[in-house]
């Protein structure tokens, strides 16, 4: 069915999480070819590259370490023989290690900036010079609202979310002459089935989330990819260098 991604090809990293699948299984019913991208889970992007294809879009999974530039190049470059031209980059996959402040060591530090901002820098940096040849592109960061928002334990995953919301806008002001477009999505609390193993009480946890928000019910993935669905397409043009925050109102300002 003709949709308005068709045509397009986008690169998703992170694919086999959470809001990293809702993304693939939207841009993909708007008609968007998928390189869905993951670090260690093969099976998983297999088969979620089978349910794409068998819904009518080409949709090839890639396995690299988005931290190694040479990795990343050779990500884009097999991303690029396999589908063609990269139209639109979803910069979605990180982690979210918690470590104390007075616990963290200087390799935690960079090991959070690293996933966390330096391998989106890497991505963006492989993939514009062709969007700029051909004048047009999507740049889409998966930020976190505690870039402003603050939290104990993260000082390291709050630092680079922080630092991705700066690249993004300086990308936008780099790029914007070229036809491109770079904005930043914020999701604010996300029901995905990993907080079911990090969490030791998901019901308390989610009170205390609802009780921040104007909207009372937990955010979904699909929430997320919504939002990025649109930025992606022709009518989100002018918009650029945007933080949008999809956090039921739980910063307001």
């Amino acid at each position: 069915m003709p949709g308005p991604l068709n045509g397009r090809t986008a690169l998703i990293t992170g694919a086999t999480g959470g809001i990293g699948t809702a993304l693939c299984r939207r841009l993909a019913a708007l008609g968007a070819d998928i390189a869905l991208t993951h670090l260690d889970d093969q099976p998983a992007a297999e088969a979620l590259a089978g349910e794409l294809t068998d819904a009518g879009s080409e949709a090839v999974p890639l396995q690299a370490d988005l931290r190694d530039p040479d990795a990343v190049r050779s990500l884009c470059r097999r991303a690029t023989e396999r589908l063609g031209p990269i139209d639109i980059l979803v910069s979605n996959a990180g982690a979210y290690p918690r470590v104390p402040w007075h616990a963290m060591s200087t390799d935690t530090w960079h090991e959070a900036l690293d996933t966390n901002l330096t391998s989106h820098y890497h991505l963006a940096r492989a993939l514009t010079p062709d969007m700029v040849d051909r004048g047009h592109g999507r740049i889409i960061t998966i930020g976190s609202v505690l870039a402003a928002a603050g939290r104990h334990d993260l000082t390291g995953y709050i630092s680079a979310k922080a630092g991705l919301e700066g690249l993004t806008r300086a990308l936008a002001r780099e790029l914007g002459p070229s036809g491109i477009t770079a904005n930043c999505v914020a999701p604010g609390s996300i029901r995905v089935p990993a907080e079911d193993t990090v969490v030791e009480d998901g019901e308390a946890m989610t009170v205390r989330q609802l009780a921040r928000q104007c909207v009372r019910h937990r955010g979904t993935p699909e929430d997320v990819a919504a939002t990025v669905a649109f930025l992606a397409g022709d009518d989100a043009g002018f918009i650029t260098g945007q933080t949008v925050r999809v956090d039921g109102g739980r910063l307001l300002g």
